[in-house]
């Protein structure tokens, strides 16, 4: 880069991230965390990179309004609230973290799921309102149990790994991912009719759908194990929320650990918030001090050197 160019950073950053980019000679870094979509739009106009994290929407009329990017940064792995064709039209590129908060997300599902499964947080409450029950907690165990992972991807193996550790048997279900490939990591690949049969635990790590529809609708929560226990750490949008309420209620799901939700933050009256069967947190699946420095420092080193002209692997359009 033979002069210095500006770099718009829509949200929080990882310090170590941030300090690469405050000393980087060829960069002017500029953090705008807290700008409305507004001031972002006015922004962008003489960036040359666009680093987000999901809060963020960069769609068309974002991409036209920084009419010089050649780069966009999504610090995470999923790029559901970036444009990509629209992006790729325009030549420019989009490149992501995918690895960085693999191990992150993959132990927040699984504390999810130990938390739903021996009602952590009901029992925590009780106790700390002074009552000593132990009576009305009754969990239920790992171990021997069933778990079916909706996408093998890195997060979905990484929750299989471990679920292995616990002595579960592991289903999965991914379009894109070969049986052979779900063997080897110590999986059995099957239809999703069959995993929401068969399983006790199912952990959501698929992408969101096409049209923006659930996954699990009335009819997956109809067809599902009697008393299963559901954990999504992936997209808010794969959960019909209604659906998931009823099926709590009727005690056909026996629990549900969340972190995302279909809108964030939830709205005041959401059907799952504070249910007693519910354990929620938000969006907390990359919280970790390791991942936000490994997500920070990686998205910054890629679009510096797309910046640059070096290679670099940029986000693929889908088929």
């Amino acid at each position: 880069m033979s002069e210095r160019q500006r770099v718009l950073v829509a949200e929080p950053l990882g310090a170590a991230g941030a300090d690469r980019l405050r000393t980087d000679p060829d960069v002017d870094a500029v953090f705008a965390e807290g700008q409305s979509r507004a001031e972002l739009l006015e922004s962008v106009q003489d960036a040359v990179a666009l680093i987000v994290r999901s809060g963020s929407q960069v769609d068309a009329e974002m991409i036209a309004a920084g009419a010089g990017l050649r780069v966009i940064g999504r610090a995470g792995v999923g790029v559901d609230n970036i444009d990509v064709t629209t992006a790729a039209e325009r030549g420019i590129a989009v490149v992501n973290t995918p690895e960085a908060n693999t191990l992150a997300a993959a132990e927040h599902a699984l504390a999810l799921m130990l938390a739903t499964a021996r009602r952590v947080v009901e029992a925590h409450n009780s106790l700390a309102g002074g009552s000593w029950d132990r009576k009305h907690y009754l969990g239920v165990q790992l171990a021997g149990a069933t778990l079916g992972l909706v996408g093998f991807g890195r997060i979905g193996r990484a929750v299989g790994h471990r679920a292995l550790a616990f002595e579960m048997a592991v289903l999965t279900t991914d379009p894109y991912i070969g049986a052979e490939v779900a063997q080897e990591h110590g999986a059995r690949m099957v239809e999703l009719p069959e995993l929401l049969a068969a399983s006790d635990f199912v952990s959501l790590h698929a992408v969101a759908q096409e049209d923006g529809s659930a996954l699990l609708d009335e009819a997956a929560f109809t067809a599902i194990k009697p008393g299963a226990i559901v954990v999504n750490a992936a997209r808010g949008s794969l959960i019909d929320s209604a659906a998931a309420r009823a099926a709590l209620d009727s005690g056909r799901l026996g629990g549900l650990g969340l972190d995302v939700y279909d809108q964030e933050p939830p709205p005041n009256g959401h059907p799952l918030i504070g249910h007693p069967r519910v354990v929620h947190t938000p969006h907390l699946g990359a919280s970790t001090g390791a991942a936000q420095r490994d997500v920070s420092v990686q998205v910054v080193a890629k679009v510096l050197a797309a910046l640059r002209g070096e290679p670099v692997e940029t986000v693929p359009l889908a088929p």
